[in-house]
This record gives structure tokens, sequence and C-alpha cells, in this order.
């Protein structure tokens, strides 16, 4: 779910409603492991821009956010890996995963042997990609195309975020909705590779990780991601 914010681009049209999303993401996109769990595979692009080109023709509109949902992004796999290293900290629990992307912490979770996982994300190709990602890995995740900050909070157990603190507003907004969850005794686990709005004093280290990423979307082939518990305020 690392989440690069695109700058420059025209403000979005109101695109018209999609024509199968789930053919456009089986179109432009191969299935394939997962460099640091390779246990899940993912309906993964080969490049991010042609891809943005792309999702911006079948919308007939512009000044989309980039194709999140088509990579796997270093926070989410520091996140997933330590779900799967550590089964117990989602046996039998309902899992939140917010802006899933993918789906890949969603899939972990499951994997992992969670009751349920809910997946959020408000990209309409997003909730296409993590049906069919979910159903390459053998498993069942329930998708919400809600924006879910600000409002109701669904009664889960865990809440995992990947790589999210990359916008000042989208964080504040975040951080803020996440400690009704803590307020309520549900932990937050965070997969982050150091975004710049990242909340590090209310952040406890689990665990680090070097992640193989693509040079394209990160700048770099290896990502250092810490998985942080959130902590109240």
């Amino acid at each position: 779910m690392g989440r690069g914010a695109a700058h420059g681009r025209a403000e979005a049209l109101t695109p018209p409603p999609v024509r199968d999303p789930v053919a456009f993401v089986r179109a432009n996109t191969r299935l394939r492991p997962v460099p640091h769990a390779p246990e899940i595979a993912l309906h993964v692009a080969d490049e991010a821009v042609p891809l943005w080109t792309r999702t911006e023709e079948e919308l007939e509109a512009i000044g989309l956010p980039p194709p999140f949902w088509a990579f796997a992004w270093a926070g989410g796999q520091g996140l997933a890996r330590h779900l799967l290293d550590e089964p117990a900290l989602v046996a039998g629990r309902r899992v939140l995963d917010m802006g899933a992307g993918s789906g890949l912490v969603a899939i972990a979770a499951m994997k992992a042997g969670a009751a349920h996982a809910l997946a959020a994300d408000i990209d309409r190709f997003a909730l296409a990609a993590i049906g069919l990602n979910a159903e390459a890995n053998g498993v069942a995740v329930e998708t919400c195309g809600d924006d879910l900050i600000g409002g109701p909070r669904p009664e889960v157990d865990l809440v995992t975020v990947g790589d999210l603190f990359y916008e000042r507003d989208l964080a504040e907004r975040l951080l803020g909705w996440l400690d009704g969850f803590l307020a309520r005794g549900v932990p937050v686990l965070v997969g982050d590779p150091g975004r710049s709005y990242l909340p590090r004093p209310r952040l406890l280290a689990l665990a680090d990780y070097a992640v193989p990423v693509t040079r394209e979307l990160e700048d770099a082939e290896v990502k250092r991601v810490t998985v942080f518990r959130l902590a109240p305020a």
C-alpha cells in the first residue's frame, strides 16, 4: 500500500461507471509472487505510468490517483511478512486493513489464521484487484469501497495500516480516526518505510525488514521497513 502522492496533475473529473474493472485488472497485470512474502501471489503491473494512463483512458477522466493497487508497496510487504511470521497476532481475529491497495496485508492475515479480513480502499480498481488476488491465494477477503476515515469504526480486533502516512491531511485524519480504535482496546499495526508524515513519537517498533521494491516507485531496490504498534496519544 507505500503510497507516493502525485503532484501537478489536473483536478479529477467525475468519472463514468467503470465498464469492467475485473477485466481491466486481468488485462493489465500479471500474477507474480510477492518478493518479501513469496507465499502470496498478486496481480501486479510491470510499470506504473503506462498503467496510470490506461486507467484514465478506461474511465475517460484525468487527474486520477496512481494505481496503488497494482504494486506490492514496501510497507505492505513488511506488514504481510510480519503477520505470516507471527500468526498469533491475527489467529481467530477480525482484521481491518486500511488503504488496502492490492489486498496483500488482508490476504496475509487470512493465511495466518484470521477469522475475517476487511480490506478498505476507495479505488474501485483496488476492490477488483483485491477480489482477484484473494481468489488466487485461496482465501476470502471482504472489501469496502467507502471512505471510512471519520466515520463509524467497524467492529474488528486488529487494524493494519501500510504506507498511508505520505500526505499531511490524510495522515492527520487517519491518526485521529485510529485513536478511536485504541480507545476501544483494538491494536493498530503500522508498516512503513519512513514516509514523511509518520507519527514517529507514537510508534513502538516491533520488527525491521529489508524489502525488495521496484526502483520506478521508490527510487531504490531495497527499502528498510519497520512494523510498529501505534501507542495511544
